[in-house]
């Protein structure tokens, strides 16, 4: 069993047990959390797709932590100018574990 999820602009497949990382939420540490945006839902050979999201199917995330993703570098250089600039970028993001996905018939 899994779903495709949708949290902020980015898609994710998820099933119970697995953990993401994804954009930051509002949320704190340790709350469980419900994605509600689910775009698709397989239990087996049953696939059910929404138009655009599904709504007797609900994912429920607990939220592990809070951290920074690798830094991004972005480097520009002009030969012969004497020119380059240097920009590091490190994304906020949550972690989340999948407890249980709810499928109401």
């Amino acid at each position: 069993m899994f779903a495709i999820v949708q949290v902020g602009t980015l898609q994710y497949k998820v099933a119970e047990g697995d953990t993401i990382d994804v954009q930051r939420l509002d949320a704190k540490e340790g709350k469980t959390i419900t994605l509600d945006q689910v775009l698709l839902f397989a239990d087996g050979s049953k696939v059910s797709v929404g138009q655009p999201y599904l709504k007797n199917v609900k994912v429920s995330a607990k939220v592990l932590r809070e951290h920074l993703a690798e830094k991004a570098v972005s480097f520009k250089y002009r030969r012969r100018k004497n020119k380059s600039w240097k920009k590091g970028h490190r994304q906020k993001l949550v972690s989340l574990s999948i407890s249980k996905i709810h499928c109401e018939k």
